[in-house]
């Protein structure tokens, strides 16, 4: 049962993709064992890729996921991190191959078999990549509290996928490259079976490991950065200040920061109260909006300091109350 509520835990995305993408997988290196094409063999190593990134990132999202200790105080939120860069070069192996592969085919192309084999598991693999990332789509929405239903989704989720968890992100990059990169193998194999340029079969090959190299770079990028530890986005920032700014005690915010972990935010902020209150009033008000605070469930911990208030305005786009005002 622990273990079952461990998994619970993980990224939904990640684990729905490990999934589509080890099925993928298995069906794709049958297919290329068949038939010896170089872009089949290729798309395979992309989706052995997938599968097995996004195992990973499963895993460190559900571990990411667990309490703080005695020893690790702050919580495992960068430990997703740290999966996801393990992910970074699965990838960047299975692009060199997917590489070097297609170079060869280039200069010493080969014909292969089982031609309708090959597209049919590939328009099938595009189905599947594409539900996929149509789940990832809806998750981004989720994360990122869009309120955008329907085909507007789509857009949005590119918008706002800045938002999102990191495994989410992982899975949405990838799809899309995954999805992209089937359709191109999909194109590829049709155009060296009518055409017969062979050598365009490893065209296909090296365009797919250069995709992976692309996602690769973009998501080691993203991930190096949370490790370091980023500054929450201009969205999150806005609404914490605007759940601290709705209690008519509080005046101005003085400093805050807001660093962003793994999936989770930790909020340090000075606020200024209105003058006259006594320490216990002051206390109890910063009691109530920490609470308030963290009835976010994106907001994992909060640091807050209180200062009687200077009657100048500090919180940038917000003018600060007057003691008349308040």
């Amino acid at each position: 049962m622990a273990i079952i509520e461990f998994f619970k835990r993980g990224n939904v995305s990640s684990g729905v993709a490990a999934l589509g993408n080890t099925v993928l997988a298995v069906v794709k290196g049958i297919a290329a064992t068949l038939s010896g094409s170089g872009t089949m063999f290729a798309t395979t190593l992309h989706s052995v890729a997938d599968a097995t990134n996004q195992g990973f990132v499963f895993f460190g999202s559900a571990l990411a996921e667990k309490e703080p200790t005695k020893r690790f105080p702050a919580g495992f939120g960068r430990v997703v991190n740290l999966f996801v860069l393990v992910a970074v070069m699965v990838v960047a192996v299975m692009a060199y191959e997917s590489i070097i592969t297609g170079w060869d085919l280039i200069w010493n192309p080969q014909a292969s078999s089982n031609f309708w084999l090959n597209v049919f598991i590939l328009a099938a693999a595009v189905l599947v990549d594409g539900y996929v990332l149509i789940k990832v789509i809806k998750e981004i929405a989720k994360e990122s509290r869009s309120d955008t239903t329907g085909f507007a989704i789509i857009p949005e989720a590119y918008k706002n996928v800045k938002y999102a968890s990191p495994p989410t992100r992982l899975v949405f990059y990838e799809d899309n490259i995954a999805t992209f990169g089937t359709l191109l193998a999909l194109i590829f194999v049709l155009l060296a079976n009518y055409t017969g340029m062979l050598f365009l079969d490893g065209v296909g090959t090296l365009l797919i490991g250069l995709l992976l190299i692309g996602i690769a770079l973009k998501v080691g990028y993203d991930n190096m950065v949370g490790l370091i530890g980023v500054a929450a986005p201009k969205k999150v920032e806005d609404r914490v200040a605007d759940t601290i700014l709705s209690h008519t005690e509080v005046v101005d915010i003085k400093k805050m920061r807001i660093l962003q972990e793994g999936r989770q935010y930790h909020v340090e902020a000075y606020i200024e109260l209105t003058k006259g209150l006594s320490l216990d009033e002051a206390d109890d008000i910063k009691n109530q909006v920490q609470n308030d605070i963290l009835s976010d469930p994106d907001i994992d911990d909060v640091t807050l300091g209180i200062y009687e208030t200077d009657d100048q305005p500090s919180w940038e786009g917000h003018p600060g109350k007057t003691q008349t005002d308040s």
